[in-house]
């Protein structure tokens, strides 16, 4: 199947799975802590560490005139707090140094100050563009790379090249609801061990889960 009439049938199959994604848009500045506070950790600990950022430092200017160790405190909970703290601290500081308003960047311009900063790559700014701004880019987080490697969409190609590949035949009306559909797949079905390949609905178009079913290794079927 051509690539670009495979991932439309793999949003339609996710899409019936899980449930459709209407677009919502949050600011952009919130986007880009969440995201950052997002690595390496569960959701519900993210989640819990960025109310607890936000009620204690609401805006950017609070941040960036905030010691380090009390942004430390406020996000224990979402883990590798000490590394985020100071990614945070100096993200907001540069926002705050350099005047700058992301809502009035245009989307090359935003995402090339976004990657200019430190601890800031590739994904948390697509997801900046995606979710802030409203700007149809694919960020591939871990789970968008780990399943589209395994549908054959892409090939070995580095995680930070993934994006711009995926972007060549995925239509920009689909891209939002795309990246959390495939999320959501693979925290569900297509986890990075033992994935279910027996209960997918995407595995009669997957080489990887053809492979699997073949050799019995799938999570289910060693229950």
């Amino acid at each position: 199947m051509e690539q670009r009439l495979l991932v439309k049938e793999i949003a339609k199959r996710l899409s019936k799975a899980y449930g459709p994604r209407q677009r919502n848009l949050d600011d952009p500045f919130d986007v880009l802590i969440r995201t950052i506070l997002s690595q390496n950790t569960s959701d519900t600990n993210s989640h819990r560490a960025f109310r607890q950022l936000k009620k204690r430092f609401p805006t950017s200017s609070d941040l960036a005139s905030a010691p380090v160790h009390e942004i430390e405190e406020a996000i224990r909970t979402g883990g590798l707090y000490q590394r985020k703290a100071r990614v945070i601290k100096s993200v907001a500081r540069a926002i705050q140094d350099r005047g700058v308003d992301l809502n009035n960047m245009d989307p090359s311009q935003a995402y090339r100050f976004l990657t200019s900063l430190q601890g800031v790559g590739p994904k948390t700014a697509g997801c900046v563009l995606l979710f802030g701004l409203g700007i149809d880019v694919l960020p591939v987080d871990t789970h968008v790379y780990r399943v589209s490697r395994r549908l054959g969409l892409i090939g070995q190609v580095p995680r930070e090249r993934a994006q711009a590949e995926l972007e060549q035949f995925v239509p920009p009306e689909i891209r939002y609801e795309l990246h959390l559909l495939i999320i959501e797949h693979g925290r569900r079905v297509c986890k990075a061990q033992r994935p279910s390949c027996d209960r997918c609905v995407l595995v009669d178009l997957c080489p990887y889960g053809a492979e699997v079913l073949s050799k019995g290794d799938s999570e289910d079927q060693k229950r």
